[in-house]
């Protein structure tokens, strides 16, 4: 009891002592008075808010609930984007113009109480910055960012009388974008700009979205090569261990902000100056099918031209992007441009072989099947004729009428064109009873339709005098088999019917003039198929 009462005397008279310096006004020689606040300047005022006896920038804004417990700062921001520049594929970034602002409340700068007549807000610059607590923000994925400005940074600071703090700052900034590139040129790109706190956690501090318009655009804002399609904005929390050095090593929650903008790229240059050019030079490669096989020269100095050209143009396009591991829609154009180029010079190299064949090719039917079946096996079709015209009479007679009518016709080289007709054994009276019976059953008629297509009116022309040949040398011989009458081998012969013989300057025209058909089709539904996967899928 003795010490309670001495302890309070002591107390008694330290607050005696003081009492004349608070009726002064003045608490310490260091810490200035707040008194009289409406005649001071916003410098003295700020000197006297910020001072070290009243505030350290160092120290968070402190506020409690209700319940007495220690709230987290809220610190609110917005971004208006006024300038943007083009996706950068190849270093996989993009660049960013905007004005950041970020807002929070910081009760030791409320100076309502002590100049209640000064309503508007005390604004500043870097140097009012510098002299407040400041949440300490970064960008996670930027890869350099700077404050615009020249002797001065453009920085704006705003003090409120209720202690409201804004900082607005320009800033320039190249962020990271993991580009996916699949369907390049026909892509679309979504980047990303993050933000979140440094060294607070979430228990101390805690980013927001302003509840109006948080991202804005300038209404000038044109990018080149990309459309800006949207863009939205999100709140998450990013959980750091020990493991990752991004928030200095401290485990712990981190509050974090972000907006993403949706681009979709500009095919038009592209179209201009890589689709449709390669079109054209995939066209150009298609010349070669009507020049003759065995002009090499002109042939193959198209086709290496054509496709030495298109793969300048293709590596030009491609030096602009990175070196990816997947597929992308350019690289499956460009494979399939470069086997069409790649295929006419094989079908050159194909024709120009069979031209230079010296026998010619017996084929069983003027089709497509029978003709190329023949082509690629010529010798054991060879031996399958000539052992079925060596059971034949009839087979050398026609074959020589062929060849004469031939060479009588054709002056560069061997167009002839010999069928093997059937021979049939004609009984007395058997011919006038066919007449009656069906009179023009005694005209028998060769359709020359697939002739004339290939190799031209003349080359018909040849092959109907040659049938014609053919047809008296068959009538001529008929008597001379089967003098008994008997049809024993007539299964066999009949086998043995139809057969054309080709030169193979002939087939060399054929394929040729089938190939420019062929490959314009084939090259109209690659492009269904790709362009179908390009706008469809």
């Amino acid at each position: 009891l003795t010490m309670d009462w001495s302890l309070l005397i002591k107390i008694l008279l330290n607050t005696l002592t003081l009492l004349p310096t608070v009726l002064t006004g003045t608490v310490d020689e260091d810490c200035p008075t707040l008194a009289d606040g409406d005649s001071l300047s916003q410098t003295q005022l700020l000197d006297k808010l910020t001072h070290g006896c009243r505030y350290d920038r160092l120290e968070r804004p402190v506020t409690f609930s209700e319940s007495g417990q220690r709230l987290p700062v809220d610190v609110y921001m917005r971004a208006y984007i006024y300038f943007m520049q083009n996706l950068e594929a190849h270093d996989l970034q993009f660049k960013i113009y905007a004005l950041l602002q970020l807002r929070y409340l910081d009760p030791r700068l409320n100076f309502r109480g002590v100049s209640p007549k000064r309503k508007q807000p005390i604004l500043g610059e870097q140097q009012l910055r510098d002299s407040l607590w400041m949440p300490h923000i970064f960008l996670a994925n930027e890869r350099d960012s700077s404050i615009l400005g020249l002797t001065e940074k453009d920085i704006l600071t705003s003090i409120s009388p209720d202690g409201t703090v804004i900082v607005s700052s320009r800033i320039k900034a190249t962020l990271y974008c993991w580009l996916n590139l699949k369907k390049f040129p026909f892509d679309e790109q979504q980047c990303s700009t993050v933000l979140e706190s440094w060294m607070y956690n979430t228990s101390e501090l805690v980013l927001h979205w302003e509840q109006k318009r948080p991202i804005t655009y300038d209404p000038a804002l044109h990018l080149t090569e990309f459309v800006l399609q949207r863009s939205w904005s999100n709140e998450t929390v990013i959980n750091a261990d020990l493991s990752d050095l991004r928030h200095g090593a401290f485990a712990g929650n981190y509050s974090s902000l972000s907006f993403k903008v949706h681009l979709t790229r500009v095919v038009g240059f592209y179209l201009m100056d890589y689709f449709l050019p390669s079109m054209l030079i995939v066209a150009i490669s298609w010349v070669s099918f009507w020049l003759q096989a065995d002009q090499a020269p002109p042939r193959i100095t198209l086709g290496t031209s054509t496709l030495l050209t298109f793969i300048t143009l293709a590596s030009a396009q491609g030096k602009t992007l990175p070196k990816v591991s997947y597929i992308k829609v350019s690289e499956v154009w460009f494979l399939g441009c470069t086997i069409f180029i790649f295929g006419s010079m094989v079908e050159f190299a194909f024709v120009n072989t069979i031209w230079r064949r010296k026998n010619s090719v017996p084929v069983k039917k003027l089709n497509s099947k029978h003709i190329l079946k023949s082509t690629l096996s010529p010798n054991l079709l060879r031996r399958r004729s000539s052992h079925a015209r060596s059971r034949s009479f009839s087979g050398t007679a026609l074959q020589r009428a062929g060849d004469t009518a031939s060479l009588g016709s054709v002056s560069g080289f061997n167009n002839y064109l010999t069928v093997n007709l059937p021979i049939t054994t004609i009984k007395e009276g058997q011919v006038l009873s066919q007449q009656k019976e069906n009179p023009k059953s005694t005209h028998q008629k060769m359709d020359v339709t697939f002739v004339e297509s290939a190799f031209g009116p003349m080359g018909a022309a040849r092959s109907i005098g040659t049938l014609s040949a053919a047809s008296t040398t068959s009538q001529g011989c008929t008597n001379n088999k089967h003098p008994d009458g008997n049809g024993a081998d007539t299964a066999e012969e009949i086998d043995l019917s139809g057969w054309t013989t080709l030169t193979p300057q002939e087939i060399a025209m054929w394929i040729d003039s089938r190939a420019r058909f062929v490959f314009p089709l084939a090259f109209l539904v690659f492009n269904l198929f790709f362009w179908t996967f390009v706008y469809c899928i």
